[in-house]
């Protein structure tokens, strides 16, 4: 379908950007889904398969975080410009709102001091007592505090554990029967990721630290999943919110994702999500990444999206090398896409 995206993906497994990868490309009814390289290296390499499961890291905001903060805007529970305060008053900041966190425009100080020494509950606490900066809705600034903070305002709310939330109202009733959190062994199925100092390495366990210590009460992070299962999700989105005979999501909630949702709606953030443009035409496309080699791109309008799988933190983590490749693979992808649209 994407042959040129194709080759170059290949081009750098070969060259040992990321040892393997799984991705596929969805054009209306079609799919195609790919396979290569290995999905480990260390101790003994192990072949990749379509139906391994992957840490997709801050997939986890989109897939879950931030799907359940729309049902419950449409369920007429929240709304965007409300304070995290009020509806979490453990929270003790009152300026910063849900448009905010949702849209990374907080300005919020995420230092904690010996953060790795933290348990679950002594992190929660931290969390709770941040506080923004100056620049409060001013600046577009990445950070995991925000789907953090709101999956403790998901506790709040359902009286439940975060992951438990994810599980009943997104992956079972969305069909992705592979998803899970907090993996049990054995982990055959479990692609692994990095490395760690004393050399362990992660396997069935999640990357990112802050997921890894809160457990079931991450926000932020934490989903195992199959290229399978992203792409009923992402399938999901493109028939503008319904699954099967299912409305999962308004047609308008899904829509109103296409516009800039910062303050000053010049941030190029929705909800969620981070929001790319075709060059064929500059239509607005959904993006995001995950920190373990993941990505995915949705366009709506078009009804495609370019779902890819890796996992580039093993064994070592090269991230600043890595983002300029990524960039490369989704360049080609959105160029090929756009002379694909051209003939």
């Amino acid at each position: 379908m994407y042959p040129e995206t194709l080759r170059l993906i290949e081009e750098k497994r070969q060259a040992g950007v990321f040892p393997g990868a799984v991705f596929s490309f969805i054009e209306d009814d079609r799919e195609e889904n790919h396979v290569l390289g290995n999905s480990q290296v260390e101790p003994e390499e192990i072949l990749m398969h379509e139906d391994f499961l992957f840490d997709v890291a801050s997939l986890t905001k989109v897939v879950c975080t931030t799907t359940m903060l729309l049902k419950l805007k449409e369920a007429g529970q929240l709304f965007w410009d409300q304070s995290l305060h009020e509806i979490l008053p453990e929270f003790q900041d009152e300026s910063i709102t849900l448009r905010h966190l949702l849209t990374h425009t907080s300005d919020i100080k995420t230092y904690i001091p010996q953060r790795d020494q933290l348990n679950a509950e002594e992190l929660r606490a931290a969390y709770l007592t941040l506080q923004p900066g100056d620049q409060l809705g001013k600046i577009v600034q990445y950070t995991d505090a925000g789907t953090i903070l709101l999956g403790f305002l998901l506790e709040k709310y359902y009286q439940k554990d975060t992951v438990a939330v994810f599980k009943e109202e997104v992956l079972q009733p969305l069909g992705m029967t592979d998803s899970l959190f907090l993996p049990q062994a054995p982990y055959d199925k479990i692609v692994p990721t990095q490395k760690l100092a004393d050399g362990t390495i992660l396997k069935g366990k999640t990357h990112d630290p802050k997921a890894r210590v809160l457990a079931a009460h991450a926000g932020n992070a934490g989903l195992f999943t199959t290229v399978k299962d992203l792409s009923k999700f992402a399938k999901m989105y493109l028939n503008l919110g319904h699954i099967k005979d299912m409305i999962y999501l308004k047609e308008e909630t899904i829509r109103e994702l296409l516009d800039d949702q910062t303050p000053s709606g010049k941030g190029k953030r929705s909800i969620g999500w981070d929001l790319k443009f075709s060059p064929l035409d500059q239509s607005v496309l959904l993006f995001h990444t995950g920190y373990t080699g993941t990505f995915l791109v949705l366009d709506i309008i078009k009804q495609s999206a370019f779902i890819f799988l890796s996992n580039r933190v093993h064994p070592s983590d090269h991230r600043a090398s890595y983002v300029i490749q990524r960039d490369e693979i989704l360049a080609s992808y959105l160029q090929e896409r756009a002379t694909r649209y051209q003939k």
